[in-house]
């Protein structure tokens, strides 16, 4: 199954210069928690999550409207292309342990996002049909994503 078939097309998004308070403003109205972050015309420069919004505006006990969406912005971006297929996306997922994944075009424009959520509501159980999502890879991708890193002292004792 191709990533097209799943994903949710033209997402809402946000400009690298707006506030976090036009970013929370934007995910209550739309009924999401992430927003890909984008600047020159739709290119993805980065993603910001509400949970960025809340910890950011905490740490820094500061008004949400006062701080940019750049200032907080996860710009490490891992994303696919609508042409992908499903299991390359869980792959990713699995071994970035993100929830959500930007689909972008070859010039990295925003096409759409997809999401665990997404990939859920499409997975079934096989009948012997190829283009299916199987339970079994999206448990194991859940079970990647949801897995804690060890602590430094025991993540280098296991490598030696």
């Amino acid at each position: 199954m191709k990533v097209k078939e799943v994903m949710t097309p033209d997402p809402k998004a946000i400009w690298l210069t707006e506030s976090l308070a036009d970013a929370a403003q934007l995910m209550w109205e739309n009924d999401c928690g992430v927003l890909p972050i984008i600047k020159d015309g739709r290119k993805v420069v980065g993603l910001i999550t509400d949970r960025d919004i809340c910890m950011a505006t905490a740490m820094k006990q500061a008004d949400p409207s006062g701080i940019s969406v750049e200032e907080v912005m996860t710009g490490q971006v891992y994303s696919v292309n609508s042409e992908d297929d499903v299991a390359q996306a869980l792959q990713a997922m699995q071994e970035h342990k993100i929830r959500r994944l930007p689909v972008v075009t070859a010039e990295g424009e925003l096409e759409g996002i997809l999401s665990m959520n997404d990939i859920v509501l499409k997975a079934g159980e096989s009948n012997g049909k190829e283009a299916q999502i199987e339970y079994g890879d999206v448990v194991k991708t859940y079970q990647a994503i949801c897995q804690h890193p060890l602590p430094a002292t025991t993540a280098a004792a296991v490598a030696s």
